[in-house]
C-alpha cells in the first residue's frame, strides 16, 4: 500500500467513514492525517457545480460554466486532438471552480436508439468510443484534476435503470460492451471509474467482484478508485469485497455500523477497507494538483469560441441536393422553426449545464445576413397548431430559400426515461410536409442527441444535423451553412429508415427489470451491415462541400499480427476541408459468428484544396481477435482478412487482403440465427450462446422487497398509491405547479423518484424517508401492516 503510515494511524471507524461521501458532492476530510476533502461535479460536456441545494438530476441551479456540445456531437467530430483540447478546457474550468473530479465521460454503447441518455454517450462502436473517451480524459487530467469513467457497465436503458438485471453472453460482453472502457483505462488512466446502477446476471454493479476486481483491476491493471453512481450502492460489505472504494453521495453513516460489525465478526477482512482507503488517498493525491495561476481571466470567452469550433466540427451534412449549400453571404433567407429561436443545445438531467453565454440559430445567421422573415411554425410542446403552420406556409411561399429548424425536444429524450419512438414531434413533421409543398429550396437543421426517423428526407434539399451542439451551436450551424466552415462531421451511429428495422425493437424494454440481450454483439452497424438491412444513413457517413480521392493502399506485416496500413487522401474539390478516413477489418475465416466488418482505425485529415496527405494505421492482435470464453482469452482465427479504407462503412474506397496464422476456425455450435441474422432473435436462440434462465416474473402483493418501487407497488397497494399521488403533488409544486407528464422536468423527476428501488430512497431523501419508512411501505404493500408499523417505530437506521 502506498499510504500505509497514514492508514495505520486511522481507527476502523475513520477508515469506514472515509469510504462514504460527506455530502452530496464532497468526500470526507481528516485534517489530522492531512486528508483533504474532494469536490466532485457532473460534467461530460461542461461543469455542473452546485453550491446551494444539491441534486443528481440537474433540477437545482448550478454556477455558470461553458456548455460544450454533448457526447453525441463531440463524437461526430472524430477528432481526438480537438476532443483533447475540449477536455483540457473543461479541466481548466474545474481548477477555476475548485472541482477535483469531473464525472465523465460516459462510454456506454448505444445498444438501442430509444435509450433516453444516448445523447450523453459517444457511439454504437466501442473502438471509436474508447479512443474519444481517452482523448477527453487526457485533456481534463492534464490540469491536475480527475475524471470518472462511467457507467461501468451495461447501462443501456433508463427505464428501471436502478434495478434492471442485464443478461448478456460472454462474447458480447468482452467484444462489444467492455472494450470502450478497456481502451480508456489502458490509454488514459482515468483517476476513477463509476459503477452503474443496474445488475449484471443478478449481481448489482456495485457488488460485482468479477466486473470490478477481476476484469477492471486484475485484467486491465486499473489502479485508481472505483466509486458508485449516485445512490448505486447495494450491499456495502459485498462492495468492499468486490473492490469498490467510495459510496456517493454520503448516506449519513447508514452502512457504517454494519460494516464495522462485519469486520469485528470476521465476515469482512479489514484489509479490504484498508485497500479502499489507500485507493482514495491516491485519488486525493492525483486530483488536488490544479494550478489556479495557470487560469487566465478570458477563460470563458476562449472556451465559448472553442465550443463553437467543436460544434462546427461535429455538424454532419446528410443531404445537399444541387449543392444548395453553402449559401451565399448576404443572401435573403427565411427561417422557420421555434428551435431556431429557443435552442435545444444540451440534454436534460445530471449533465445539465448553466451556460456562460447562449447563442441561437438566428444569432448565428445574423452574423452573415439579415433574416428576411421568421415564423415559429410549431410550439415546443407537441400540440398541433394550424395557425402556426399556416403562417409558416405563407411566408415560405414567397421565399427563395427556407432554413427550417426541427428536432427532438426535452420531453422526447432525457435522462430518467427512454424515448417512445424514433420520430420527431408530430407537429414538426407536419410542418415539414406543409412547407415542402410550397417551397423547393428547404434546408433542414436538425437538433437532437440521438438517431431519428426521417421519412421526409427526400422532400428537402439539404439536411444538416447539429446534434446537441452546446451554447455556441447556433453560431456553428451558421458557420457551416454559409461556408465559413466546411462540414466534416460523420455519424457515429446508424440511422435506420424506421425503428422496426432495429434488431432489438420488438423486445427492448418489454421486460424492463430483466434485459436479455438476445442480439449478442449485433448492435448498430454490426447488425445492419451483417444482415444486409438497408439504412437511411450508415455509420461513418457525412458529406462535405469538397471531394476526396483515396489511393495507394499499402499493407506491411512486421510481426505475427502487427500490421501497418497506409493510404493517400487528396482533396480534389473546390474547398479546403477535412476528411475522416476509416479503416474496417472484415474477417473471412468461416469460423465463429462475428460482424461482417468492424471499425479498427480512423484519422481526421485536414486538407487544403489540391493537397494530399498519407494516413497511417497500426493494427495488432486485438484488431483481428475474438474472445474465446473456454480459454478466457483472445484468439485470432487463421484465414483471410480484408482491410478496407473508406469514407463510411458503406463507402469503401480501397481494399486489400491479408492472410493470418492462428487458431483453426471452428463454427460454433449454437442457434443458426447468429450466423444468418434472419428474422428476430428469441430466448430460444439466446440460451444457445448464454445458458438457460428463468424469466423475471413481475412482483405482486406478498413478494415485494426493497428492490421494489412505489410505482410498482401502487398497483396493488392503496397506501403506496396514496404515496405516489403525494409525490406527484410535491414534485409538481416545483415544476410548473401542476401534474404534467408533458413537462420534461416533472416527468424526469417523477419517473426517477417513483421508480427508485425502496433501498435507494433514503440516499436521495434522507430527511423525508429513512430506511425505516422505506421498509414500512414494503411491508404495508405486502399486506403486513402491523409488521410495517413495527419497522416504523424501531430506532431509525
Amino acid at each position: 500500500m502506498k499510504h500505509r503510515k497514514i492508514i495505520e494511524k486511522m481507527s476502523l471507524e475513520e477508515k469506514i467513514a472515509l469510504c462514504s461521501g460527506k455530502s452530496f458532492w464532497e468526500t470526507q476530510e481528516f485534517p489530522e492525517y492531512g486528508i483533504k476533502s474532494l469536490f466532485l461535479a457532473d460534467g461530460p460536456h461542461g461543469l455542473r457545480k452546485q453550491v446551494g441545494e444539491s441534486d443528481h438530476l440537474g433540477l437545482n441551479a448550478s454556477i455558470a460554466t461553458t456548455c460544450f456540445p454533448t457526447a453525441s456531437a463531440v463524437a461526430a467530430t472524430w477528432d481526438v486532438e480537438l476532443i483533447r483540447e475540449m477536455g483540457d478546457a473543461i479541466g481548466k474550468e474545474a481548477v477555476k471552480e475548485d472541482i477535483n473530479i469531473v464525472l465523465g465521460p460516459g462510454v456506454n454503447m448505444k445498444r438501442n436508439p430509444l435509450c433516453g441518455r444516448n445523447f450523453e454517450y459517444f457511439s454504437e462502436d466501442p473502438f471509436l468510443s474508447g479512443k474519444i473517451g481517452s482523448a477527453w480524459i487526457k485533456g481534463v487530467q492534464s490540469n491536475g484534476v480527475g475524471t470518472s469513467l462511467k457507467h461501468f457497465a451495461l447501462n443501456n436503458q433508463e427505464l428501471k435503470r436502478m434495478s434492471t438485471d442485464v443478461l448478456v453472453d460472454e462474447r458480447a460482453l468482452m467484444e462489444y460492451y467492455l472494450p470502450a472502457f478497456e481502451i480508456a483505462v489502458k490509454e488514459s488512466e482515468p483517476t476513477s471509474v463509476m459503477c452503474a446502477y443496474n445488475k449484471i446476471e443478478g449481481t448489482y454493479c456495485s457488488d460485482n467482484k468479477r466486473l470490478i476486481w477481476d476484469i477492471l483491476r486484475e485484467e486491465w491493471g486499473f489502479d485508481g478508485a472505483v466509486i458508485t453512481d449516485w445512490g448505486a450502492m447495494n450491499d456495502r460489505i459485498e462492495a468492499f469485497k468486490a473492490g469498490l472504494d467510495l459510496e456517493m453521495p454520503g448516506s449519513k453513516g447508514r452502512f457504517d455500523k454494519e460494516v464495522k460489525k462485519a469486520v469485528e465478526n470476521g465476515l469482512l477482512d479489514e484489509r479490504y477497507i484498508d485497500q479502499a482507503v489507500d485507493n482514495l488517498l491516491t485519488l486525493i493525491d492525483r486530483t488536488t494538483k490544479g494550478n489556479k495561476n495557470a487560469i487566465t481571466e478570458d477563460l470563458h470567452n476562449k472556451n465559448h469560441q472553442l465550443a463553437r469550433k467543436v460544434a462546427a466540427a461535429g455538424g454532419v451534412l446528410l443531404r445537399n441536393q444541387n449543392k444548395i449549400l453553402p449559401l451565399e453571404k448576404k443572401s435573403q433567407i427565411t427561417v422557420i422553426g421555434e428551435l431556431a429561436k429557443t435552442p435545444r443545445y444540451q440534454g436534460n438531467g445530471s449533465s445539465l449545464v448553466s451556460p456562460t453565454k447562449l447563442s441561437n440559430l438566428l444569432d448565428g445567421i445574423s452574423e452573415y445576413t439579415e433574416t428576411s422573415k421568421f415564423a415559429s411554425g410549431y410550439s415546443l410542446k407537441d400540440i398541433e397548431n394550424e395557425d402556426l403552420i399556416k403562417e409558416a406556409v405563407e411566408i415560405a411561399k414567397s421565399s427563395k430559400t427556407v432554413v427550417l429548424c426541427v428536432g427532438l425536444t426535452d420531453i422526447y429524450e432525457s435522462e430518467g426515461f427512454d424515448r417512445e419512438h424514433m420520430g420527431i414531434p408530430k407537429n414538426q413533421a407536419k410542418l415539414i410536409e406543409a412547407v415542402a409543398e410550397v417551397n423547393e429550396n428547404i434546408i433542414v437543421i436538425i437538433v437532437g442527441g440521438s438517431a431519428i426517423e426521417m421519412p421526409w428526407a427526400e422532400k428537402v434539399q439539404a439536411i444538416l444535423h447539429m446534434q446537441l451542439s452546446g451554447q455556441a451551436g447556433g453560431l456553428a450551424a451558421a458557420d457551416l451553412i454559409f461556408g465559413n466552415e466546411n462540414p466534416s462531421g460523420k455519424l457515429t451511429e446508424t440511422y435506420p429508415f424506421r425503428y422496426e428495422d432495429v434488431v432489438s425493437s420488438t423486445y427492448f424494454n418489454k421486460n424492463p427489470k430483466q434485459g436479455a440481450y438476445f442480439e449478442s454483439m449485433y448492435c448498430g452497424y454490426r447488425y445492419f451491415e451483417t444482415a444486409k438491412v438497408p439504412v437511411r444513413y450508415p455509420f461513418g457517413f457525412g458529406l462535405s462541400y469538397t471531394e476526396f480521392k483515396y489511393s495507394n493502399l499499402q499493407v506491411k506485416k512486421s510481426g505475427l499480427y502487427d500490421v501497418e496500413v497506409t493510404a493517400n487522401v487528396e482533396n480534389v474539390g473546390e474547398f479546403d476541408g477535412a476528411e475522416v478516413v476509416q479503416l474496417y477489418v472484415a474477417a473471412a475465416t468461416g469460423g465463429v459468428y462475428r460482424p461482417s466488418k468492424e471499425l479498427k482505425g480512423f484519422a481526421k485529415v485536414q486538407l487544403e484544396k489540391g493537397e494530399s496527405k498519407q494516413v497511417r494505421f497500426n493494427l495488432d492482435k486485438r484488431s483481428f481477435a475474438v474472445y474465446d470464453q473456454d480459454k478466457k482469452d483472445w484468439i485470432v482465427e487463421e484465414g483471410i482478412y480484408a482491410l478496407q479504407i473508406g469514407a463510411s462503412i458503406k463507402n469503401v474506397r480501397l481494399e486489400k487482403h491479408i492472410e493470418l496464422e492462428g487458431e483453426k476456425p471452428v463454427r460454433k455450435n449454437c442457434s443458426t440465427w447468429y450466423y444468418s441474422l434472419s428474422g428476430i432473435p428469441s430466448k430460444k436462440d439466446f440460451v444457445t450462446i448464454y445458458h438457460n434462465y428463468e424469466d423475471y416474473v413481475p412482483q405482486v402483493k406478498g413478494t415485494y422487497d426493497m428492490t421494489s418501487s412505489i410505482k410498482e407497488m401502487k398497483e396493488t397497494s392503496l397506501i403506496c398509491k396514496i404515496m405516489y399521488k403525494a409525490m406527484e403533488k410535491i414534485i409538481a409544486k416545483n415544476n410548473g405547479g401542476k401534474v404534467d407528464y408533458t413537462n420534461p422536468g416533472f416527468r424526469m423527476l417523477m419517473d426517477s423518484a417513483s421508480d427508485n428501488p425502496m433501498k435507494s430512497m433514503p440516499l436521495f431523501s434522507p430527511d423525508s424517508m429513512s430506511l425505516n419508512v422505506a421498509e414500512f411501505f414494503v411491508e404495508a404493500a405486502n399486506g403486513h401492516m402491523i409488521k410495517g408499523i413495527k419497522k416504523l417505530t424501531k430506532k431509525n437506521k
